[in-house]
């Protein structure tokens, strides 16, 4: 029971994608069995300024806990170590080691600085409450995208047993949620033991009734699997219909540049084969080397043709060591903002008009706390009523918009 006490003092900071706070999560339950307090913070380097802002949070963190240790991880630390061991009791580990004990335990007794009666002072806590549980089920890459840094920093592909995935969702619903969400950094690439990432979920609603909700987490829309995904879509109420396709443009040249493996007519036929029932968002890059207002124009022609209801759009950020970083026809940073604003708001028009369509209709949430919730498209909803539990999977009618969420009873 000690171990479990001491998973108080193991403080985690995430910061970037899904799958480092799921890392995190684990690396608090293994820590705590054999340290009585560290801080661990999981860095990304997606882009450079995900880079400066890690450096910038751990410092603040070691200015206001000077005798703890802090583990910096991640692909941030795993890039570029230097920036973090220049910091009072930063102990760098390495993303290949994270998720092994030894590695924490070899590093502390290695580092320079020695830590009597280790004790956070000053964490802020997050709310670690959640409504759904997600779980790993692959790790690194195999592709060459010529913008991308991941795949340096995490390795290549490695698909995990389904055992494994299995005894985690059975884990989570014996812990009371009810919703799945499967994430990996190349979902898609799944492969292992005969099985693809649609057999992993056909065969996780099967071997878990209890799950009430399956979603995927992003997705490479060059993956056959996709029309797999749609097919369990359409035939299993459980799996949740909307998937979120890792575009990053919708120009087949610029795509082309970025070795991505997808053209604008794959997509369309994405969306024709999903129908209405399913919905998309996109991950953008804008402002990527060589895109031109014409190149632009034609994302933003395919975002207004297959209707995506939400966009994660951000400015090419050049990354070290990436091809694209040392691409002619860079485009100025203040051009790509103009367009991450542009793209964004035309996906938010699309799903105005999505949401638009499903007033009075009865839509089945989960609830997330304080009566918001979320609907199979993962839009929020703000339920009127007598106050329901989090976790609640329930149906509810949608009678209004406030915004970008529906209000509902």
């Amino acid at each position: 029971m000690q171990a479990e006490n001491n998973k108080n003092n193991i403080m985690t900071l995430s910061m970037g994608c899904r799958l480092n706070a799921l890392e995190s999560e684990k690396i608090q339950e293994m820590l705590a069995r054999a340290m009585p307090a560290a801080i661990v913070v999981n860095t990304c380097a997606v882009t450079a300024e995900a880079e400066r802002q890690s450096g910038q949070t751990i410092r603040k963190i070691a200015r206001e806990n000077p005798n703890v240790p802090i583990f910096v991880t991640g692909c941030a630390a795993t890039r570029n170590p230097d920036l973090f061991l220049q910091i009072p009791n930063a102990i760098v580990v390495d993303n290949r080691d994270k998720m092994h004990l030894s590695a924490y335990l070899t590093a502390l007794a290695d580092a320079p600085c020695h830590f009597d009666n280790p004790r956070v002072v000053n964490f802020a806590r997050g709310d670690t409450t959640l409504s759904k549980q997600f779980i790993q089920v692959q790790n690194g890459c195999n592709h060459e995208c010529t913008y991308c840094i991941t795949r340096a920093l995490r390795g290549p592909s490695v698909s995990f047993a389904y055992a494994d995935i299995l005894n985690d969702a059975r884990t989570a619903v014996a812990r009371g949620f009810t919703e799945i969400v499967l994430t990996g950094v190349d979902t898609a690439s799944y492969a292992r033991d005969g099985m693809l990432i649609s057999d992993v979920c056909a065969q996780l609603l099967r071997d878990v009734p209890e799950i009430q909700r399956l979603r995927l987490s992003s997705m490479d829309p060059a993956s056959p699997q996709i029309f797999n995904l749609i097919d369990l879509m359409h035939n299993e109420p459980r799996m949740m219909p909307h998937l979120h396709l890792s575009m990053q443009s919708g120009c087949d040249a610029i795509l082309r540049a970025m070795r991505r493996r997808h053209n604008a007519e794959m997509v369309r036929q994405i969306v024709a084969a999903a129908g209405d029932g399913i919905t998309f968002s996109w991950d953008i890059i804008c402002g990527f080397p060589g895109e031109s207002d014409e190149y632009f124009a034609a994302t933003l022609a395919l975002v207004r043709a297959t209707r995506p209801i939400k966009i994660h759009a951000f400015p090419f950020s050049p990354r070290p060591d990436t091809v694209a970083a040392t691409m002619p026809d860079q485009v100025p940073h203040n051009i790509s903002k103009q367009r991450v604003k542009i793209i964004t708001d035309a996906a938010n028009t699309n799903k105005q008009e999505f949401m638009r369509q499903q007033i009075g209709k009865s839509v089945q949430v989960l609830v997330e706390e304080k009566n918001m919730a979320r609907d199979p498209h993962d839009i929020s909803v703000k339920i009127v009523g007598d106050a329901i539990p989090a976790r609640t999977v329930c149906n509810i009618l949608l009678t209004d918009i406030n915004g970008d969420e529906f209000i509902a009873q």
